[in-house]
């Protein structure tokens, strides 16, 4: 990644974290994706939900209607990744989300 790729990538993480609440969140992701864009990262993060409550792919994919490849890349992300998603769905599941 050229560097300023990763000071933009940063300034973008910064602006995100800046947001105080859900209206301003929802203002930010209108002006900064499309609307394909956002339905598909809601996508991705619901089959991370779904795969992190024991379904499997058949279920995942008829629950979401993501692809297999979708699917699986997710599931590489929960099992293999940063820890990105479990953190963000064991914060929610712990405010009843």
């Amino acid at each position: 990644m050229c560097k300023n790729n990763k000071k933009s990538i940063e300034r973008l993480y910064k602006a995100i974290l800046s947001l105080e609440n859900k209206k301003e969140c929802e203002n930010f992701f209108d002006d900064i994706c499309t609307v394909q864009e956002i339905l598909a990262l809601a996508q991705r993060f619901e089959v991370a939900c779904e795969l992190q409550n024991g379904k499997n792919y058949t279920e995942v994919n008829k629950l979401t209607g993501a692809s297999t490849a979708t699917i699986c890349r997710v599931s590489r992300c929960l099992n293999y990744g940063n820890g990105g998603y479990k953190k963000v769905i064991e914060r929610l599941e712990k405010e009843g989300n």
